[in-house]
């Protein structure tokens, strides 16, 4: 076999503490923080003096890891247009599982997020939406019902 697992996502944002609050609102735990720099570092992602912040979290089951990374050096590249729509070219989305969608809904909603379209229902098996994070990263959550 060559693939074990997929590990983790990163997503890069500019305010780490809040993208944090975020994703500990919506059940995640803090699994570890640290810095990142050196050379070794620089290999691994192909730039040069790379200083990064990173805060691994980790779904309830411990199955899934969100990786939020806040570079310093060199200075994260904000993307065109902010809040790309969905069928903008390349990753859009992370999706989630959640016991009451309505709950984590209005939870986020506190931290900023909001809905990309409506709460929608797949016939008689989810309730499902896209939730845009206030840096424009999406996320998906969906209810099995």
């Amino acid at each position: 076999m060559t693939l074990q697992r997929m590990d983790n996502v990163l997503i890069v944002v500019e305010d780490l503490e809040a993208a944090k609050a975020f994703f500990i609102e919506l059940g995640m735990e803090l699994e570890g923080q640290t810095t990142v720099e050196g050379s070794w570092a620089s290999l691994v992602v192909g730039l040069e003096n790379v200083r990064c912040d990173i805060a691994m979290m980790r779904t309830p089951d411990g199955h899934g890891r969100v990786e939020l990374s806040k570079f310093h050096t060199p200075a994260a590249i904000k993307p065109e247009p902010k809040n790309a729509p969905t069928n903008m070219l390349g990753i859009r989305r992370i999706m989630f599982a959640v016991d009451d969608i309505d709950d984590v809904v209005a939870r986020l909603q506190t931290h900023g997020a909001e809905l990309v379209g409506e709460i929608a229902q797949y016939e008689d098996v989810y309730r499902l939406c896209f939730i845009r994070h206030p840096e424009g990263f999406i996320i998906g959550i969906a209810q099995q019902l």
